[in-house]
């Protein structure tokens, strides 16, 4: 008769084992992803973990591997949406790897609060982090830091000796510009990011490089900070230029784009017959714009996935070097940017 105390113990090993009809280190060996056991008996260990429902200890499992089977995740202002969506593909990326994550959160990525954060991953036993590391001034102090684990950066390109992973920023822009005067229009206007983002640089680098290789003197940038709301002001000011009216402008996130569509259209400035709006990142409501934007689309699951690929290697010491990995990306074309002859 089972007492009542065993019937609500958690299943171990050792009841797999039993249930299996298998040794113990056989279970062991089919958790641990061993190559040598059998296809018939991995079979009958894995149907007997799910009938009785038997999770593994990791705790106890640290313990014995001194593998804590966790990786540590710095991310740099998450609310916006590159970052969020890098985080979420990381995450995934991470567990399809057998790995638990622990996330630290910052505001801002000054050099004390990097340290901090690494100070709180390395007390939870983190086997390696990736950093979300956007802004310049983030990446650069992470630099100066002598992590006590391996750590790769992910969403700014940079020439630091810091393995990373980064979206062909600068290839997304010379697309959706070389798109724009493929169209019909005799020059492209940018709508800019902060200064400090790697990002912002690299597509602002991309767009003016197209121009200056079609021959064509770059307009002044139009500086926002991500938000819709600087891209209405920015949209403003576009709509504001009588004399030299603008045609075309490349805005470098989808929110302010959204912003720079409402300003033009309460100026009565019909988009695109009047002025062509391009976006970047392909935010989920980019196609439901009105009209639906053209942009440049991140894959997010591949920058996650490259990302905890390239950590593992450095933790498992089979890494070549300090490598930086780039994602291209692709652009996405909507009816914001109809041709100039209305194809």
């Amino acid at each position: 008769m089972t007492r009542p105390t065993e019937a609500l113990r958690p299943p171990t090993m050792a009841d797999v084992a039993r249930e299996a009809g298998v040794s113990h280190q056989t279970v062991s060996r089919v958790l641990s992803g061993h190559p040598n056991v059998r296809a018939t008996t991995r079979e009958q260990v894995t149907a007997a973990i799910e009938r009785l429902g038997y999770r593994r200890n990791s705790a106890a499992r640290a313990l014995v591997t001194r593998r804590s089977r966790t990786i540590g995740v710095i991310a740099v202002d998450p609310t916006l949406y590159g970052p969020a969506s890098t985080l979420a593909g990381l995450q995934e990326a991470a567990r399809d790897e057998g790995y638990l994550v622990s996330t630290v959160t910052l505001r801002s990525g000054g050099g004390h609060a990097l340290e901090d954060a690494l100070d709180h991953l390395a007390a939870w036993g983190v086997e390696g982090a990736v950093a979300i590391t956007p802004q310049r001034s983030s990446v650069q102090a992470l630099a100066r830091l002598a992590p006590p684990f391996p750590v790769v950066t992910v969403e700014g390109s940079h020439g630091l000796d810091i393995p990373g992973v980064s979206l062909d920023q600068e290839l997304g822009a010379r697309l959706v510009t070389e798109h724009l005067l493929a169209t019909g229009h005799e020059t492209v206007w940018h709508v800019a990011g902060p200064e400090d983002w790697l990002e912002s640089a690299a597509r602002t680098e991309g767009w003016r490089a197209v121009l200056e290789e079609h021959g064509i003197r770059p307009p002044r940038v139009l500086r926002g900070d991500w938000s819709p709301l600087s891209g209405y002001h920015a949209g403003q000011e576009l709509a504001g230029r009588g004399a030299a009216p603008v045609t075309a402008a490349f805005v470098a996130n989808d929110q302010m784009a959204l912003g720079v569509l409402r300003a033009l259209r309460e100026a009565g400035i019909r988009t695109p017959q009047q002025v062509a709006v391009a976006g970047f990142d392909d935010i989920p409501e980019a196609g439901f714009f009105p009209p639906p934007l053209t942009t440049v689309r991140q894959d997010f699951t591949a920058i996650g996935r490259r990302s905890i690929q390239l950590l593992l290697e450095h933790i498992e010491g089979t890494a070549a070097g300090v490598e930086h990995v780039v994602v291209e990306p692709q652009l996405i074309v909507r009816a914001s940017t109809r041709s100039q002859d209305g194809a």
